[in-house]
């Protein structure tokens, strides 16, 4: 794969004051030449990345994984950003770094060797062009994998795409996987469109029971059907849930009015590396537990050859949408949206 060259910029310091930045904000710098980019500091982690448009502001986290701290339309994150991330420090080597907010990760989770230089360690951030950016990581001396993340952010609208390109450096053969772990704060509701006639799971998800036990017609009060959706309407019974959808998208509806879209390809001639052949998980903790609720669209399984690599999309939208009053979410109304704001997404 080629690898974009160091790009030199500088940064010429702006004065902003606008209700639309969190508190938290406490200085913020322009790129020059390039517009909706900027440097800014989030939280105690300096030089973070935004991408901004007039409704949407993206902030890009490098000093702990290559992560998105805050995915926020009219100044509301919709991510999980854990307090004891406002504690991390430069200094700080014998505690090991928090990874809360908008994560990503290489599978299987059953047969990929991950190290903590992919998932925590500090990864390079350039800037590409207008509301464009890159992460890149070390090599990880555990799994041999480089990993490249790309993210764009519409000039008009809240659509952001991702694109993660794993690389194989090692001289093995390496099975690796996408794999979305992206915290949302707690206490919305899950929607999922279903395929009845296509899916191998009986009630049309599957549910994990620890770490050894796998439940393939599971029952669960928080999970229910509505004609071909499923909605989880809080924490289950056991937090961990997957699901063989085909439909391409899942949304979580927020109770501060937001609706918040990932929208992904699924490829049904090619296998899916996870135990359970998945392409979507969702975690969903009991609040006190950990206030976030985790969606996690999981790419169809590649071999990567030493010095090959692969890359998977995913696009997220963040759409104004009201709560209901009786907390009763209508899924067909969601996929209307989704369908009507969102487009579509393209299978094999």
């Amino acid at each position: 794969m080629k690898t974009t060259s160091r790009l030199t910029v500088s940064f010429a310091v702006a004065i902003l004051v606008c209700l639309s930045i969190p508190s938290f904000v406490t200085a913020q710098q322009t790129v020059d030449n390039y517009e909706g980019i900027a440097k800014v500091k989030f939280l105690n982690f300096p030089d973070c990345i935004e991408l901004k448009n007039e409704t949407t502001r993206v902030v890009l986290g490098h000093h702990v994984g290559g992560r998105i701290l805050a995915y926020e339309r009219d100044g509301k994150n919709v991510l999980f950003v854990s307090p004891e991330e406002s504690n991390w420090n430069t200094d700080k080597e014998s505690k090991k770094p928090i990874v809360s907010a908008g994560r990503f990760d290489v599978g299987p989770e059953w047969f990929q060797t991950r190290g903590n230089t992919i998932w925590n360690g500090e990864w390079k951030v350039s800037v590409l062009g207008d509301r464009k950016a890159r992460m890149i990581s070390e090599t990880d001396p555990d799994s041999g994998l480089k990993v490249q993340r790309d993210f764009t952010l519409d000039p008009k609208s809240s659509q952001l795409t991702i694109t993660q390109t794993v690389e194989n450096h090692s001289n093995e053969t390496i099975k690796q996987c996408y794999w979305s772990r992206t915290f949302a704060k707690h206490g919305g509701v899950v929607v999922i469109p279903c395929d009845p006639f296509s899916s191998r799971m009986p009630n049309l998800h599957v549910m994990y029971k620890g770490r050894y036990l796998l439940d393939f017609e599971p029952k669960d009060p928080a999970i229910r059907r509505v004609d071909d959706f499923l909605l989880i309407d809080g924490p289950t019974l056991s937090a961990k849930t997957g699901f063989d959808s085909k439909r391409t998208w899942v949304a979580y509806q927020t109770r501060d009015d937001q609706l918040f879209v990932k929208k992904y390809r699924v490829f049904p001639g090619k296998s899916y590396g996870e135990v359970s052949g998945m392409n979507l998980s969702v975690w969903y903790p009991k609040k006190e537990q950990l206030a976030a609720c985790e969606i996690e669209p999981i790419g169809p399984l590649v071999v990567l050859q030493p010095g090959e690599d692969s890359s998977f999309s995913v696009d997220w939208w963040l759409l104004d949408r009201k709560f209901p009053g009786l907390g009763i979410v209508d899924p067909v109304a969601v996929s209307k949206t989704v369908e009507e704001r969102c487009g579509s997404s393209k299978n094999e």
